[in-house]
């Protein structure tokens, strides 16, 4: 079943475990090194593939070496970025994790091509063609939230195409735009961080209610460790986490939206497509980088049983 994914392509540079930054010019000697393909399209691509999804990724990268990179990898984990733009003379996005012992990820980041994506960068006829098209960090590639897009979105929703969104940033400013596209997805799946930062609410269950108003049919809200609160027009649900070794949380939301669409694409509700969803993200923080761990949708939703 096809799968786009439309906007944030990274390269990730991630090293274990990191307890502190050296003075000067020391060295600390590490576990572990990875690059990977990451970012909420990007990542999320790599993820449905391994779910058992063929997939289409569109945004933008620089010709420099990290985007070579980048499409090779994607490439090479069996996504098509044939439509992925190289824009000259710009970097491609990257981000820089030191991951601390019990996996948290501070980051530093350069978001390169990414800004500049816009709808003309998109095929809209293999848009128009896909079984679901998901939509990561539009907060990041605000340069799609053109009346124009919506429209395309809008009708291909109607021809029967699933529409999800997730969300990159923890910019009030960016957040906020952000909520023009909910008219236009089915499912939103925001971290509490960011549900609490696009609403101005202080509850969570708050927050998603007055996403839900806004025009999706459900908003999928992320809690780390506690599971995600699936809220929709019939009420809501926390679904737990799955007691998993926690290596890296990196791609953890990625993973749980690859989850949760091929849940989706195989006919289960709302609140069993997050529960595969969560199985996805708990296999990724077993291991180092966005894609570690998720090897195939049998495996993923045996954590399951």
């Amino acid at each position: 079943m096809t799968v786009v994914t439309v906007g944030v392509h990274i390269v990730d540079i991630l090293a274990r475990p990191v307890e502190r930054i050296p003075d000067g010019q020391d060295t600390v000697l590490v576990d572990q090194i990875r690059l990977t393909a990451a970012g909420a399209a990007a990542g999320t691509a790599v993820d449905l593939v391994k779910l058992g999804n063929e997939v289409v990724s569109m945004g933008a990268a620089g010709d420099d070496e990290l985007g070579d990179f980048l499409v090779a990898t994607m490439t090479r984990r069996g996504v098509d970025v044939t439509r992925l733009v190289r824009r000259a003379g710009e970097q491609t996005a990257a981000s820089i994790l030191p991951i601390r012992p019990d996996g948290g990820r501070p980051s530093f980041h350069v978001p390169g091509a990414n800004l500049g994506v816009t709808p003309a960068d998109l095929d809209a006829e293999v848009l128009r063609g896909a079984r679901a098209i998901h939509l990561g960090g539009v907060d990041v590639t605000f340069g799609l939230g053109d009346p124009a897009f919506f429209a395309l979105l809008d009708e291909v929703r109607a021809a029967g195409t699933l529409v999800t969104m997730d969300l990159l940033s923890e910019m009030p400013d960016l957040l906020g735009m952000a909520r023009a596209f909910l008219p236009h997805v089915d499912y939103v799946l925001p971290n509490d961080t960011q549900a609490l930062l696009m609403t101005g609410e202080q509850d969570v269950r708050a927050a998603a209610a007055e996403l839900l108003a806004d025009g999706p049919r459900g908003v999928l809200v992320t809690l780390g460790a506690l599971g995600s609160l699936v809220v929709t027009h019939e009420g809501d649900e926390l679904v737990p986490a799955l007691d998993t070794p926690v290596a890296d949380t990196t791609g953890c939301g990625d993973a749980y939206c690859a989850g949760f669409i091929t849940g989706l694409l195989h006919g289960q509700d709302v609140t069993t497509a997050a529960r595969w969803g969560t199985a996805a993200a708990g296999c990724v923080a077993t291991g180092l980088g966005s894609d570690a761990g998720l090897k195939d949708l049998d495996s993923t939703l045996a954590l399951l049983t």
